[in-house]
């Protein structure tokens, strides 16, 4: 232990920037959400066809992961940060100039949305390599707290569009976006706890190197299932509120972001929590109150008043799980964060895809998305049984190994 408190240690603006860079970020990342009620209704969209658009960013997000993952060693994480800005900003700008007018061009602006949803494995290592394993769950916790931009994007863009157009909603976009590429500029500093840098060929080799580590799999479970779960919903649930409920796209604006708050406050006090109790305590612990929820909202008559709490509830669940994963990750991978945080957030990425795709299958085929929400609830439940049969294992290996820490 390093024996310093938490603000005594790390770099602050290091930390106060990543938490602001990932929030924009997720704010773009997560734009298609809120707009897809206004967008489907202009280009006549199916239900599959509304589902897959909002699941595009998530999917390009995952694969792009892995890309930052192995800059973030390689060229250091401030670097690769700035690469991904420019490169969002340039492409929201074409949008916004040339306008978007079909399915293909939405899909397109959501591969490019995907390079801010990359911003994952640039800012969670960029504040995990300044502060030493006692405070990993903290600092993690309020980098990741960034997902909170998901809170702004269906505040805001349901009434800019509304006042402005939906294509104009993407040239705004980049006012907030130029305003924080800039402070992050001036402000962030890598750690100088950084790896050593390795060729191509060598981080090709780490990462099928961590792939045939059994642990790095399991933690990709974990995070498609909460992180998976969190965004898949935060960009499903504009489109449920106005199909299921008949809400306006302000009003089911406002309703998701009262969820998607609740999973974003809660996701700093996730790692806390799992500093304090462990992490493998707070993971089974959020894997069993959420297939609860998801049962629940599976068969919940569809009403606003039975439906809303139990989203708010499971999306603050899947918020404290977000925060306790990455409690363990540093722990059990500290010399290999940047590439760990690329397939953890890979497999986030692909839950979400999952699951936002799979409710908008499920609406198609039978009518009504509570298959969707049951699987997954299945798949919450098959997390809690794998982490069940590996943590014996970890506290008896690398968790004995580290010092005042729990897991």
């Amino acid at each position: 232990m390093s024996g310093k408190s938490f603000w005594e240690s790390g770099h602050r603006p290091t930390l106060i920037m990543a938490f602001l860079y990932f929030d924009i970020a997720f704010m773009v990342w997560n734009m298609l959400g809120p707009l897809a009620p206004i967008i489907a209704k202009e280009l006549i969209l199916t239900p599959a066809e509304k589902g897959f658009m909002v699941a595009v960013p998530t999917l390009a997000g995952a694969v792009l992961r892995l890309v930052n993952g192995f800059l973030v060693d390689r060229i250091g994480q401030k670097v690769t940060g700035a690469i991904g800005q420019v490169v969002v900003i340039a492409g929201l700008f074409a949008a916004w100039f040339f306008g978007v007018n079909s399915l293909n061009g939405t899909i397109a602006v959501g591969v490019v949305l995907g390079f801010a949803g990359a911003a994952f494995a640039v800012a969670l290592p960029l504040a995990s390599r300044w502060y030493p394993p006692e405070h990993q769950g903290k600092a993690m916790g309020i980098a990741g707290m960034g997902n909170s931009g998901t809170v702004f994007a269906a505040l805001f863009a349901p009434l800019l569009a509304k006042a402005f157009g939906w294509n104009n909603v993407l040239g705004l976009a980049l006012i907030p976006l130029v305003i924080v590429f800039i402070a992050y500029m001036v402000l962030v500093k890598d750690s100088p706890d950084q790896p050593p840098a390795k060729s191509m060929g060598e981080y090709v080799a780490s990462y099928f190197g961590m792939l045939r580590e059994g642990d790095a799999w399991w933690f990709m479970l974990f995070y498609g299932v909460t992180f998976g779960g969190f965004v898949g919903l935060g960009g499903s649930l504009p489109l449920w509120f106005t199909g299921e409920l008949a809400m306006s796209p302000i009003q089911a604006g406002y309703a998701t972001a009262a969820c998607v708050f609740a999973g974003s406050l809660v996701r700093p006090f996730g790692g806390a929590l799992a500093d304090r109790i462990g992490g493998i305590r707070t993971l089974s612990i959020v894997y069993m109150v959420a297939s609860v929820l998801l049962v629940g909202i599976a068969f919940a008559p569809i009403a606003f008043a039975a439906m809303f709490p139990l989203f708010f509830a499971v999306m603050a669940t899947l918020g404290i799980g977000n925060g306790a994963v990455f409690q363990l990750v540093p722990q059990r991978f500290r010399h290999q964060v940047g590439i760990m945080t690329g397939l953890v957030g890979f497999g986030g990425g692909l839950g979400g895809f999952y699951l936002a795709s799979s409710l908008g299958l499920a609406k198609q085929w039978t009518g009504s998305a509570s298959s969707g929400f049951l699987i997954f609830a299945a798949l919450a439940l098959i997390a809690l049984a794998g982490l069940t049969s590996v943590k014996k294992r970890w506290r008896t290996t690398w968790g004995a190994a580290i010092q005042g820490v729990r897991i």
